[in-house]
């Protein structure tokens, strides 16, 4: 196309990438679309343009503006981008995704100024942390060097663009398309499988609504989780499961709970605090006791049951810009620390982790045995090597043995010892005549005493 098509002179690569950024979260600022695919330009007039050109081309429109405070206190007022129905195909091809999945444009939020849309845009930006790549340099004409810039170091994010869809359908009754009533819409849903997430359910929370309220959505959410349908073999399934996949951890997908606006530390620890202990019954795993019969296990000892069950982490907005998913930003309900999300992600006190203790169990016992079955066999190897042959009868003679006093080396075993004693006369001070036993004892000896 020629300058007449695209009068303000972007690029095509700019232009694909904002349809593509639009085509994922509908509506967003152009800074916002700057910070999720072009971070590393100069300025935000690369994405003007590219915007500018895409709504003379009729596939952007801006029918909103935004209001937040400047540097100075005062409200800085920004347009809002949404896409065209003709800007939605456009988009749908950028992301190689079917028109009919593609949501709506998002026309009427922005007309609202699309408040929490675009703390959605912030949450995903937040999470993809696009790495700032140098763009090229534009021609100048004068000979001198154009100052050098330095690009923002920005934290390790997760997955990528084309892995996020917002406003996702998810029907406890009625299919995706026509979901009935008392289904939700996820604000987000991101499959990351590259960094061990297959899929992830995203809310983000503007302080907007009761604790009450937020904690019901994650009964929904579990309430679509049970939800079975028949597949091809006739065979009851998850629903979920036919468009995503298991990340193999156990329980439900996670769904990760964002908090976006600065009430304080404290009010917003109080606030997760609330969500977890009113969803309690949708994320507490079962505890099972053991019954092994071990003698070294322990009576307290077992396992956390995940079945039916949804992991929730949360965090909020600002540490997890500053620090990235991979920092140690994320609350997992029932965990006491803040955690990176693979770590808050995995159930810890698993039947596996039971396994394995009740195998070291199993290991140190076995070992103890095999140590007693050595201490014998050398307790057995020291009296061999110590017998000797009685003088007497030949028989092999141990030392210490067990029968009558102990045995000197080369004595006569205990039973040859035995027979000699008792052929034995007896000592000449014991031997006592009957005669004199009776003199001694006898009537006649106890009248003469008298």
């Amino acid at each position: 196309m020629g300058k007449a098509e695209w009068p303000y002179n972007s690029t095509a690569r700019a232009r694909g990438l904002v349809l593509l950024a639009l085509g994922v979260v509908k509506v967003a600022t152009a800074e916002q679309l700057r910070q999720l695919v072009l971070p590393g330009t100069a300025d935000l007039q690369t994405v003007r343009n590219a915007c500018k050109d895409l709504r003379h081309a009729g596939l952007m429109e801006s029918v909103g503006r935004t209001s937040s405070p400047g540097v100075n206190g005062r409200p800085v007022r920004r347009d809002l981008w949404n896409l065209t129905t003709a800007g939605l195909a456009a988009a749908a091809s950028e992301l190689g995704r079917p028109v009919r999945e593609m949501g709506g444009t998002a026309r009427d939020a922005a007309k609202a100024g699309a408040a929490h849309a675009l703390a959605v845009t912030d949450t995903i930006d937040a999470f993809r942390q696009s790495p700032p790549l140098p763009t090229k340099p534009v021609a100048r004409r004068t000979t001198r060097p154009a100052p050098e810039r330095v690009l923002p170091v920005r934290p390790r994010g997760l997955g990528h663009l084309r892995g996020w869809e917002t406003e996702v359908a998810l029907p406890v009754a009625g299919t995706f398309t026509t979901p009935a009533r008392g289904s939700l819409r996820a604000d987000a849903v991101l499959t990351a499988p590259e960094d061990l997430v297959p899929v992830l359910f995203v809310e983000v929370d503007n302080h907007t609504e009761p604790a009450a309220v937020v904690a019901a959505k994650i009964d929904r959410y579990r309430r679509f989780f049970l939800r079975q349908v028949k597949n091809e073999r006739g065979r009851d399934v998850p629903l979920w499961s036919t468009l995503w996949d298991d990340s193999g951890r156990g329980g439900f997908p996670p769904v990760a709970l964002v908090f976006t606006k600065d009430v304080g530390a404290q009010a917003r620890m109080n606030r997760i605090k609330a969500v977890r202990d009113l969803s309690r019954a949708c994320w507490q795993p079962r505890w099972q006791k053991s019954h092994s019969w071990s003698s070294n296990a322990s009576e307290d000892d077992g396992w956390w049951d995940f079945t039916g069950t949804v992991p929730v982490i949360a965090t909020y907005l600002d540490q997890l810009r500053t620090h990235g998913p991979h920092g140690p930003v994320w609350w997992r309900f029932g965990h006491s620390d803040w955690q990176p999300i693979t770590d808050a992600l995995t159930n810890t006190g698993t039947k596996d982790e039971y396994r394995a203790r009740e195998e070291q169990r199993r290991v140190e016992r076995d070992a103890q045995e095999e140590r007693r079955q050595q201490d014998r066999e050398e307790e057995l190897r020291r009296r061999e090597a110590g017998k000797w042959e009685c003088p007497s009868c030949g028989s092999p003679v141990y030392p210490g043995d067990a029968w009558g006093a102990p045995v000197a080396p080369g004595g006569p075993c205990t039973a040859c010892r035995t027979s000699t004693d008792s052929q034995q006369p007896p000592t000449a001070e014991r031997a006592v005549t009957a005669a004199e036993a009776a003199e001694t004892n006898g009537i006649l000896a106890r009248l003469r005493r008298k």
